[in-house]
């Protein structure tokens, strides 16, 4: 493992332990790094450059790769604080709820959620006193063969609150409003495995249906592209021969019935 990763870890643990007022063990383990507390309810792994595939645990962990640490640590850093302590909580039932235009909704993707901001379709945000403080992104509706012609399936693509913010409630009331204004069949969603093995969403009456196979990256300076066959590799390589290769854990499926 190189020296940079190394302190980039480092830099992790003396944050987290900073912010949660814990003392953090860090574990240099086959190819990749361990930070632990008896106080933590997940271990977490972490991955250099060079190592390709994830560590197998049988305990629910949180896993993160270099670059993702390089390009997010302080969202990286807020997310599993909030994870551990929450730093302010709203109750959704004293927040506003309201459609989001594509900039509004983008920049707070950005400033808050670790994945690729999507702009979807229908854009929900809660307000607390005129702040965003959570948003849920939705995709148009889907036909689905099985269905009679009105049934529609529509997916959750982003659930975000706000940085250091855990609002109680607020995704159900985010929900309750799409499908006050537009009548789900269904609405389906995918949880990455690489922060919880298990999902939080089944307290909510979502139920999973699968666990999808881990997704394939190639990471070339901030970008990952994805790729599913040894053709689509060789393209990427060619484009960009100075990247590497990185898998996930997959994501859990579920779905919310509505009808």
């Amino acid at each position: 493992m190189n020296t940079s990763f190394k302190d980039l870890v480092i830099r992790l643990k003396n944050e987290l332990g900073r912010q949660l007022e814990l003392r953090l063990t860090l574990t240099e383990r086959d190819g990749f790094i361990q930070i632990e507390s008896s106080e933590l309810t997940k271990n977490i792994f972490l991955y250099p450059n060079e190592r390709h595939l994830r560590f197998l645990s049988a305990d629910s962990g949180i896993h993160i790769d270099e670059d993702q640490l390089e390009q997010k640590f302080d969202l990286i850093v807020q997310r599993i604080v909030a994870q551990s302590i929450n730093n302010r909580r709203i109750y959704a039932r004293k927040t506003i709820v309201a459609r989001l235009d594509k900039k509004v909704s983008q920049q707070f993707l950005l400033e808050h959620h670790l994945q690729i901001p999507i702009l979807g379709k229908y854009r929900y945000g809660l307000y607390e006193q005129g702040e965003l403080v959570s948003i849920a992104i939705f995709s148009g509706g889907r036909r689905m063969n099985d269905k009679d012609d009105a049934y529609r399936s529509f997916e959750l693509l982003r659930f975000c609150n706000k940085s250091g913010y855990n609002v109680i409630g607020g995704l159900s009331k985010l929900i309750k409003a799409f499908v006050k204004d537009f009548s789900p069949g269904d609405i389906m969603t995918y949880t990455d495995r690489d922060w919880n093995q298990d999902s939080s969403l089944e307290k909510i009456g979502f139920i999973a249906k699968e666990i999808t196979t881990p997704i394939n990256f190639w990471v070339t300076g901030s970008k990952r592209f994805t790729y599913r066959t040894e053709e689509e590799l060789k393209e990427l390589i060619d484009q960009a021969p100075l990247g590497f290769p990185k898998e996930n854990l997959g994501s859990i499926k579920m779905i919310l019935y509505i009808k």
